[in-house]
């Protein structure tokens, strides 16, 4: 029934700096990360931060999701977002040239925006045409406005995917 709590005295351990740097190794875990922020000064990098960036204000002005229009946005909203992330993960370390993996990196990237541009689209539309009702609420004006940059980021997305398209049509021909 009872048990003794006794309470451990704290270990000290002293360290004396060695003299010089320590030396490191390239066969680290990590090795392969090469941060990569040259892409994001070319056109595809701006167009995936400016998605992301226009995703976080979709996000803030529909919600809270009071109808279930604006529900199904903030799904394609989020869903979008998180793979926007990942792509930027993926082109800022690098994967792409780290791992030989025998993906077909473009044609993966053009399908998964492909898929978000059509889903935006439904999703923007639906937003809007919800909420363009007359509906007396505190949130019409800025659910509104949720549905314009629902808008402009499939237009966004749209442009990315075009991009993608012409990049994978190049690689058909090599």
């Amino acid at each position: 029934w009872l048990y003794n709590c006794s309470i451990m005295p704290e270990t000290v351990v002293n360290v004396t700096p060695s003299e010089g740097k320590p030396e490191s190794t390239t066969d680290s875990l990590f090795s392969w990360i090469n941060i990569n922020y040259a892409y994001f000064r070319t056109v595809p990098g701006m167009l995936k931060i400016a998605e992301a960036v226009i995703g976080v204000v979709c996000l803030a002005l529909a919600t809270p999701a009071i109808l279930a229009g604006t529900s199904w946005f903030l799904f394609v909203v989020v869903l979008s977002f998180v793979a926007t992330l990942i792509w930027i993960a993926i082109y800022l370390i690098g994967v792409r040239e780290a791992l030989n993996l025998p993906i077909n990196w473009i044609m993966t990237e053009l399908l998964n925006t492909g898929l978000v541009t059509v889903l935006y689209a439904i999703a923007f539309i639906v937003q809007l045409s919800v909420w363009s009702t007359p509906y007396s609420s505190s949130y019409r004006s800025s659910n509104i406005a949720a549905g314009v940059f629902g808008l402009i980021n499939t237009v966004v997305y749209t442009v990315a995917c075009f991009l993608l398209y012409r990049d994978w049509r190049a690689t058909l021909t090599q």
